[in-house]
């Protein structure tokens, strides 16, 4: 049995909705308000400001930065406050983080900013079941959750990377990258468009899946190490 349940964010506790609104919406309508543009011309300015920078930055995911950039007067913590009834959870979360909660520790491993993390556990309550919560941006600076980000997260656990089971919803960064280092993740794929022993459509079903874990540890997998370790420890 595994020893520590890590769980992704957003599209698989909460949907996008949120942060869809925050950036889309709320920094726009600010902007509009400041220089004196409608609305639809303020919002085509700041998407092509996003892309300027690009998902490759790291200040593509830092709001604090673009208050900054914009010289958006208005608090950014004010602001997303005034969204906070867009943040959806799914109705198979609570359920399964009660139940795993009472039996294994539970982290939560994000690529979301600290800021979206913190108001996000707090409007919904989900905070309260996580022993840890863990941000790629904010506590490692990597864009992405990368191996690196794993890696790291299984020293400040103590724990090997095979005693971890992951689940998330992005293909590549919650299922690809962890198993290349022996986590045991799961792929959550709400679409139901993929099949197999480590893809699930609801996360009601994570639990029932434990079984193939214990089939597949005769796999040999890699310790946890320093090695391949770019950042200093935080």
């Amino acid at each position: 049995m595994p020893k520590i349940i890590s769980f992704d964010m957003d599209g698989t506790l909460v949907d996008a909705e949120f942060t869809d609104w925050v950036w889309g919406h709320g920094i726009p309508t600010l902007y509009a308000e400041k220089v004196g543009l409608s609305f639809e011309e303020a919002k085509d300015f700041v998407m092509q400001e996003y892309l300027k920078v690009g998902e490759g930055a790291i200040e593509w995911y830092d709001i604090k930065y673009w208050f900054r950039f914009f010289q958006l007067e208005e608090s950014w913590r004010v602001v997303m406050e005034r969204y906070t009834d867009k943040i959806k959870v799914y109705p198979d979360v609570h359920h399964i983080l009660e139940r795993l909660g009472g039996r294994f520790p539970l982290v939560l491993t994000s690529n979301a900013g600290r800021e979206f993390i913190d108001i996000e556990m707090e409007a919904t309550g989900l905070g309260r079941y996580f022993d840890r919560i863990f941000s790629a941006t904010t506590d490692f600076g990597e864009v992405k959750k990368s191996a690196d980000f794993y890696q790291r997260i299984c020293e400040v656990l103590e724990t090997r990377p095979q005693e971890i089971v992951h689940v998330g919803d992005h293909y590549e960064f919650d299922y690809l990258v962890p198993r290349s280092l022996g986590i045991r993740a799961f792929y959550l794929d709400r679409s139901r468009e993929r099949s197999g022993d480590f893809v699930i459509p609801e996360l009601r079903d994570l639990e029932e899946r434990f079984p193939i874990i214990e089939d597949s540890r005769s796999q040999t997998e890699p310790a946890c190490g320093r090695q391949g370790l770019k950042k200093s420890e935080i």
